[in-house]
């Protein structure tokens, strides 16, 4: 081979390798920008979600000067709790309306002024007279709940202000309240210790939280052991034949059939052949176990592969059973990696809403759920029934309870991570 050959052949490595260092480079480049792109959607995502939703973090309330008049309650004995309980506490709540703004006369207009304190106002100084009888006979100044139109209005004025269903003479009164501060914003508790409610200043999520605990806490002691003695079973016990290879395909399959398939399932086992009630925890939790399996299974056969043969071994040639070997060398020391995907699983089967609306959790419930018997729905379903709702305070509350649910996925994940890092073992 002479000179010329020689340098024609690494001048073509040359520019072999050149070439392949600039694919390489626009290949880093293109992963970077798509990397880049998905990090930039989710940071549009989240400041969207967190921008209509934190409004709703925050009610607004009116001071009145209440008259707690027992002739216009009708109650005569403040000891009597069933008088207290079916006391006029609407027509007190209207004298003050009226009291504050005395030029309101007509019809037609009072109806309007009452209509500016949420119907939810009763409630509560039905129970501050429950708690303290001696308010009987007194004028006490309090904060009341407003109407969620006063709400939305009152919290967007200073931008573009939503008149919403308002007319120009309600505008007036709030103008007219919030010049001489007798409207302001705090913390709604409400959100986070009622249920729902069909006036959004009332509504809540913890009916719907109380739900799905339920639901996940049923979900847990089912599909755990169950998916772990499968794990078991297809890894320690089995022997490698058709029909386990088809059990095992099957399971890979099932990971991946659509969450509303297993929803049809129930359906058509719990409801229609086994006539179990609708709308409860108990169902919900036997629909997520079908979903969850799967991956429990699979996370939990990873893990077992993952302890070394050496230790099964050992424990063998110790003398110990296939399955004392099993429950106390390989089990705990896999023990970690089946807990991170029991908990992944969980964090799925709490964002999950199709297989649910399919047995009927998407009833409208107002009172908290108990136990797995009592009616309840969850929050992603609480979340599509707010967002189908006309109302534009509720679009505040749909977007600050998709923070919650996200809050708790996340928490749930990040969990599952520290979790596997605090009690992995290195080989």
């Amino acid at each position: 081979m002479n000179n010329s050959d020689s340098m024609s052949v690494a001048e073509r490595v040359e520019k072999n390798l050149a070439k392949r260092y600039r694919a390489e480079k626009r290949f880093r480049i293109f992963g970077m920008i798509s990397v880049s792109i998905g990090i930039i959607a989710l940071i549009g995502l989240f400041t969207q979600i967190i921008s209509n939703g934190a409004g709703a973090f925050f009610q607004t309330y009116v001071k009145l000067d209440i008259t707690f008049d027992a002739d216009e309650l009708g109650i005569s004995d403040p000891t009597d709790p069933d008088q207290l309980m079916i006391g006029n506490y609407d027509g007190i709540v209207r004298d003050a309306l009226r009291e504050r703004f005395p030029s309101v006369t007509k019809r037609r207009e009072k109806r309007d002024l009452y209509s500016l304190v949420s119907i939810g106002a009763s409630y509560r100084l039905q129970s501050d007279l429950r708690q303290n009888p001696q308010l009987l006979g007194t004028t006490q100044t309090l904060w009341v709940l407003a109407d969620d139109d006063v709400d939305v209005y009152f919290k967007s004025r200073e931008d573009e202000p939503f008149i919403g269903r308002l007319n120009d003479l309600q505008v007036e009164w709030i103008e007219s309240l919030a010049k001489s501060n007798e409207l302001k914003t705090k913390f709604n508790t409400i959100f986070f210790t009622s249920g729902d409610s069909a006036e959004p200043e009332q509504a809540g999520i913890l009916g719907a939280l109380l739900g799905s605990l339920l639901t996940l806490l049923v979900t847990l002691l089912l599909s755990f052991p169950i998916g772990v003695a499968a794990a078991i079973y297809l890894e320690e016990y089995a022997k490698s034949n058709k029909f386990t290879d088809f059990i095992e395909v099957n399971i890979n399959n099932l990971a991946a059939v659509p969450s509303v398939i297993f929803g049809l399932l129930g359906l058509a086992i719990f409801l229609n052949f086994f006539n179990m009630p609708r709308s409860i925890p108990l169902v919900g939790g036997f629909v997520l176990t079908l979903m969850t399996l799967p991956t429990i299974i699979i996370s939990s056969r990873a893990a077992i592969k993952a302890v070394p043969p050496s230790i099964r071994q050992a424990a063998l040639g110790m003398g110990a059973s296939k399955m004392q070997m099993i429950l106390h060398h390989v089990l705990p020391l896999a023990l970690p990696g089946m807990l991170t995907g029991a908990i992944i699983g969980m964090a799925q089967a709490l964002g999950e809403t199709a297989p649910l609306l399919m047995i009927g959790m998407v009833a409208f419930i107002v009172e908290l759920p108990g136990s797995v018997a009592d009616p309840a729905t969850v929050l992603p379903v609480q979340i599509f029934l707010w967002a189908d709702s006309p109302e534009r305070a509720f679009t505040e509350r749909t977007s600050a309870a998709i923070m919650v649910l996200l809050a708790f996925l996340i928490t749930m994940n990040t969990f599952a991570i520290w979790l596997r890092k605090k009690l992995e073992r290195r080989w």
